[in-house]
This record gives C-alpha cells, sequence and structure tokens, in this order.
C-alpha cells in the first residue's frame, strides 16, 4: 500500500507542476483548488507521520469528494491503521480500527470494480488486529468467506492461510460445525492446488509450505474427517496425475479418519512413497498389499521397508512379515530363510523363532519316511527348540507332546540324548528326547 501512496503522490505533484486542473483517474468534483489543496495537506501529513493531522483534510475528501481517487481510501486506511497500532487506549484504539474497516466498505460502494481485491484487502486488515480476540474472530471469518466467495483461487497464499486459522479458531469457540470446517478446509485446499500449477518452482514450495499450515489447522481442530468426504471430495483429485501434495493431504486425512481400507489410502501412498519414501507408509503399502492377496507386492514393500529403517528390530519385523507370507504360500525353506535373515538384524526376536517353530511342526506329515518313529517324530524336536528360543511355553508343550516315545526309543535301540539329524528341508541335527509319560 504505500508503494502504491507514493506512486500516486507522485502522479499527483506532477500534474500540479504542468498546471493541470484534472488528470486521468481524479476526479476534484466542484471545489477543484480546494479539494487540491486538502489533497496537499493530508498527503504531507501522512508523508511526516504525523497521522492526527492528516485526519481533517482527509475527512473533507471523503466527505465532499468520495470519488476523487482510490488512493484517498488507501491513504486513509494505512492512517488508521498506523493510528491504531500506536494508540494504548484500548476504546480510541478500536475506534480507529472500525473506521479503517468502514474505508473499506465505503471504497467498495464507490469502486465496485474492485470489489474483489478490496474485500481481500479489509479482511487482511481485519485479521492484522483481530488474529488473537476470541470476540472478533466470526467477523474476520466472515470477512475473508466472503473475500473467498469473490476471489476463488485468486486469493493470495496468505489470505488462504489467514483465512483457515480463523476457521480453526471458531471451530475451537463451537461457532462452525464439521461440516463447514471440512467444506472450508476443501475449498482452501483447491485453491492451493490450483495456484500451484502455474507457479514457478519456488513459488511451489511456498504453496506447499502454506498448505502445509492448512493440513495442521484442519489437524488441530480434531474435526471428524468422514472417509465418504474423502473418497468423494478429494479423490478425484488423483484422477489426472500423480499430485504428490495432494496425495500427502489425502493420506493423512485417510489416515486421521482410519479410512485405510479404502483403495484410496492405496493409491494416495503410492505416490508419496514413490516420491518421498518412508519407512511407515512402505509398511502400510506392504500390510495392505498382503490384506489384497498381492503377495508379491507386499513382499516388495517390506522389504523396502526393512531398507528404510535403521532399527534392527523392525528389519526383522518385516522379515518376519515375509517369512509368513512364504509360509502361507507353502514356501517352507523361503519362509525359514526370511525368519533367520530377521534373526540375523535381531536375535532375540521372538516371532522368528515362533515361526520357524510352526514350519518345523507343520512338515511332519510331508517328511515322514514311515520307517522309523523316531526319526519321523524328531520333527517335533526341531520345533520345540524353536519355541523355547521363543519363550513359549505353550507351544513348547504341544510340541513335546509328539516327541518319541520312550518305547519306540527304545524298540529302536537308540538312546536319549543322542544326536539325530533331520532330512528332507529341515536338515538340522537334534538331541533325541521322549515324550512326558501320560
Amino acid at each position: 500500500m504505500k508503494t502504491i501512496t507514493k506512486i500516486l503522490g507522485l502522479t499527483f505533484f506532477l500534474s500540479i507542476a504542468i498546471g493541470a486542473n484534472a488528470q486521468n483517474g481524479w476526479n476534484w468534483g466542484e471545489q477543484v483548488d480546494i479539494a487540491k489543496e486538502k489533497n496537499v495537506l493530508y498527503t504531507d501529513a501522512k508523508k511526516a507521520k504525523n497521522y492526527e493531522a492528516a485526519l481533517a483534510p482527509l475527512n473533507w475528501l471523503l466527505e465532499n469528494t468520495p470519488d476523487l481517487n482510490p488512493s484517498i481510501y488507501i491513504n486513509g486506511v494505512d492512517i488508521y491503521q498506523a493510528l491504531a497500532e500506536k494508540e494504548t487506549d484500548a476504546a480510541k484504539k478500536e475506534e480507529y480500527i472500525q473506521k479503517g474497516l468502514r474505508l473499506f466498505d465505503k471504497r467498495m460502494e464507490v469502486y465496485p470494480e474492485d470489489k474483489a481485491d478490496i474485500q481481500e484487502r479489509k479482511a487482511i486488515y481485519a485479521y492484522s488486529f483481530y488474529r488473537k480476540d476470541k470476540e472478533q474472530y466470526f467477523n474476520v471469518y466472515e470477512y475473508f468467506k466472503e473475500a473467498f466467495e469473490l476471489n476463488g483461487s485468486d486469493l493470495r497464499r496468505g489470505s488462504l492461510v489467514a483465512y483457515m486459522d480463523m476457521v480453526y479458531k471458531n471451530y475451537l469457540y463451537k461457532r462452525l460445525t464439521d461440516e463447514i470446517v471440512i467444506n472450508t478446509y476443501s475449498e482452501i485446499s483447491e485453491a492451493l492446488a490450483k495456484q500451484k500449477q502455474n507457479a514457478s518452482e519456488s513459488q511451489r514450495k511456498k504453496i506447499d509450505s502454506s498448505a502445509d499450515l492448512v493440513d495442521r489447522l484442519l489437524t488441530a481442530t480434531k474435526v471428524e474427517i468422514s472417509c465418504d468426504f474423502v473418497e468423494e471430495r478429494l479423490g478425484p483429485k488423483l484422477d489426472d496425475g500423480d499430485d504428490l501434495n495432494m496425495a500427502k493431504k489425502i493420506f493423512g486425512l485417510m489416515l486421521k479418519g482410519k479410512c485405510l481400507d479404502s483403495p484410496l489410502a492405496l493409491k494416495a501412498a503410492g505416490i508419496v512413497q514413490a516420491n518421498e519414501p518412508t519407512y511407515g507408509v512402505a509398511k502400510f503399502m506392504a500390510q495392505k498389499n498382503g490384506q489384497d492377496g498381492n503377495d508379491a507386492k507386499a513382499i516388495e514393500y517390506f522389504g523396502e521397508a526393512a531398507g528404510l529403517t535403521d532399527d534392527n528390530s523392525e528389519k526383522a519385523e518385516m522379515y518376519v512379515n515375509i517369512a509368513r507370507i512364504h509360509m502361507k504360500n507353502g514356501q517352507k525353506s523361503t519362509a525359514r530363510n526370511s525368519a533367520r535373515r530377521a534373526l540375523s538384524f535381531d536375535p532375540s526376536y521372538k516371532d522368528a523363532y515362533k515361526l520357524i517353530g510352526d514350519l518345523y511342526m507343520s512338515s511332519f506329515d510331508i517328511c515322514k519316511e514311515e520307517k522309523s518313529q523316531v526319526q519321523d517324530r524328531a520333527v517335533f524336536i526341531a520345533a520345540y527348540n524353536e519355541y523355547k528360543k521363543a519363550g513359549n511355553s505353550q507351544a513348547m508343550a504341544a510340541a513335546k507332546a509328539q516327541f518319541p516315545s520312550i518305547e519306540d526309543i527304545f524298540n529302536e535301540n537308540m538312546e536319549e540324548g543322542q544326536s539325530i539329524t533331520i532330512g528332507c528341508w529341515i536338515n538340522v541335527t537334534v538331541a533325541l528326547e521322549r515324550r512326558p509319560a501320560n
């Protein structure tokens, strides 16, 4: 505003120098000389920061030449803003603020063709004074709401963030419904997305930063997010391409709203992971693909997740999840390899031992040769040993109940404690034990 004022002031003084009685954009009214004098007086006073002295000539112009030039309103707001900012008396300060707001309204009456821009400036002006005044929150929200209705996605980036701030603050005082909050958030987000489409790289980063602020303000409201809302209002925005910012927004909202069973959540997560890979998103994608029966993709993302964390327990967890998929598909040896990979990262990871024990327990029928009860039942001893490492007493008891009987050991001329090597895919050696007597 100050730059505009300087330019307009220079134009005025140039016109005086050449003796012009009027110029383009200036309507001096019937009392030309007085109007010019008042204009010089108030602009000189403003330039000297003698704002009180500027009021009388400014008010004369506003009353007698309301359509003189937009500058009287622009400068007038500057003057009242400066007076309000330095005023210590609360009542007087409020008077100055309100007079500034009325100047915006009067300017819109005189120059209705500029209403969209003026309304936005009015909202910004009010926000600068009332952003911490709970009694004025709703008024400021209304100013921004009207500015948005007039400007749409052309509303300035800072104004969009301030608008969402007012949505957040009014919601805290129960002045707005969940539906209004969510719908307004959607409109603001869409406006920022449109601004980003034709922005330069540096501007795109600033827009992303503003979008992040808007997202955080929505999250701060703790408003209930409807899954249907996200799918119907935001989902179509991913149909035209891989918009990372929108994908992050959608995934975050679906996470907050517990909508992760939706295919849209997987789609959004895929875009996020492709651009900004993280352990958490990779794990989600692995789990979701696993639930959907896409085992190959699940294994791929579990492996990716393992590579994106420095936590050995998390690495172990991912490889046990891979092992479970192989186990489900009957790939016992491959499943054990994955479980052992998990243990290479975290030797204390009990789930890995439990899984290997389950693999051995389920291998009796496929590995038995029916030549020796002792040899065939040694798989249960191998399972017991793994369950013991897992600390799973229930599974240990179940495995021990399937050990060879003392009669089997005696009849086959074997002794407890001797080593037995189990063949088949297992290929481990165990110490012979008998099962408990009934």
